[in-house]
């Protein structure tokens, strides 16, 4: 087969396309015309992987814990992985924490350039951050396991923000099937078996569309950063960057050590061809910025490119794209100590333990959908009693870390699966 057939190339030459031409639309004043005529494009991809998420994630799910012979083997799955993806998001706060007190990036903003920021972006800020903290006054201290539990299964099916309550429906099906006579058992899980194959089949077809969807994401992404003039993004850059930077190597860090620690200690898997396998799941998540509407992709290459188990894969993933948020997690530590260091407030050893404690807690209510994290920053940052209006200084460039911190969500996802599926002797390697 020709290297220009393969799906991963065929999305990375959308990806360089979109960014060449989101720069020349720029350059142009073509943003209107980019707004238009190529934006939908994207809109349309983004939605068709949301439209399959919500059925992929019930038949997947349902008959993944009804394939278990019985419910001690759901719990001791279960109990591994939500522990698995909780060190992993500790892990990643800390490591965000250890870059941004070293590097400092807040000291490095000039007085006149914070002040600017925070006019550009001040009524965004305003409005996001009384829309959070209005919502964080409404929650009790047990409203997150509240929330885990639909009174109305259609609505939960029907917003792709509370995906978490799709996964409780799903995984509460399939134990209920664990509970009837075999005999009727088979005839649902049947049903459900072939309602998995056709979803898998739409999600190859969907797939088709992929590199002109993320052509279009990217061409989109520049344009309405940049708007009409190339200057602005250079301007952002020159005062962000070294905070850009920071985020960066964080979740290289994490990347690099953490989950190839992982893979390679606790799974059979190359690296190198784990990397190469999962690359079209990076540059999906990198382009949507949604990891919800990665998961589609994710568990369609864990189980045909990975060889992990649909057992495995169907409990695992989708659990991961609502409560692993180790990029997002990571991000908002660098974010929250950047503000306070922009507006010459320290943080102690005890403010940033309270960032670690209340990020992991965040993790597990942010909604998989693009700039979710941003709205859980200012409870984070309200939380250490920095000014939740200093996200105003973040704003400009969240759009291109939150592509970025995707990325490291679902490789993330990707490398949890593998672990519990060597674990429990799942993955054919």
């Amino acid at each position: 087969m020709a290297w220009y057939r393969k799906l991963h190339w065929q999305i990375i030459i959308g990806l360089v396309l979109g960014v060449v031409f989101g720069i020349t639309a720029a350059a142009s004043g073509w943003s209107k015309f980019t707004s238009d005529w190529i934006s939908p494009f994207g809109i349309i991809f983004i939605n068709l992987l949301k439209l399959i998420a919500v059925p992929l994630i019930i038949v997947s799910l349902v008959t993944g814990v009804a394939s278990l012979s019985d419910l001690k083997k759901l719990s001791r799955i279960g109990g591994k992985t939500i522990a698995i993806y909780m060190a992993t998001t500790v892990i990643a706060l800390i490591i965000g924490l250890a870059v941004v007190n070293i590097m400092r990036p807040g000291d490095t903003v000039p007085p006149e350039m914070r002040e600017q920021l925070e006019a550009t972006y001040a009524e965004e800020a305003e409005s996001q951050a009384g829309a959070a903290l209005a919502t964080a006054e409404e929650r009790g201290p047990l409203q997150a396991i509240v929330d885990i539990v639909p009174e109305n299964f259609l609505s939960a099916a029907g917003n792709n923000r509370n995906m978490l309550q799709v996964v409780f429906v799903a995984i509460f099906l399939g134990i209920g099937m664990l509970m009837i006579p075999a005999a009727q058992a088979k005839i649902l899980y049947d049903v459900f078996e072939a309602a998995n194959d056709l979803v898998i089949k739409l999600v190859e077809v969907i797939m088709i569309m992929a590199p002109i969807g993320v052509f279009a994401l990217m061409a989109d992404t520049i344009t309405s950063i940049a708007g009409n003039s190339l200057a602005q993004i250079a301007e952002l850059l020159a005062a962000l960057g070294y905070y850009c930077i920071a985020v960066l190597l964080g979740l290289a860090i994490h990347m690099g050590l953490t989950y190839t620690a992982m893979l390679k200690f606790l799974t059979p898997l190359n690296l190198k061809d784990f990397a190469r396998k999962i690359m079209p799941v990076q540059l999906v998540a990198f382009s949507t910025s949604s990891s919800g509407a990665t998961l589609p992709v994710t568990m369609e290459t864990a189980e045909k490119e990975l060889g992990i188990s649909e057992e495995i894969s169907s409990f695992v993933l989708p659990l991961g794209a609502t409560i692993n948020m180790d990029g997002t997690g990571l991000y908002q530590a660098v974010a929250a100590v950047f503000i306070a260091q922009t507006l010459g407030m320290g943080l102690d050893l005890a403010a940033q333990m309270t960032i670690v404690f209340t990020a992991v807690l965040a993790s597990i209510g942010t909604a998989a959908v693009p700039s979710a994290g941003i709205v859980m920053l200012v409870i984070i940052l309200e939380s250490v009693g920095v000014p939740s209006a200093g996200i105003a200084l973040i704003l400009g460039v969240d759009r291109i870390l939150d592509m970025c911190r995707t990325v490291t969500n679902v490789t993330g996802d990707l490398t949890v699966a593998s672990v519990v599926a060597a674990s429990e002797n799942q993955i054919a390697a």
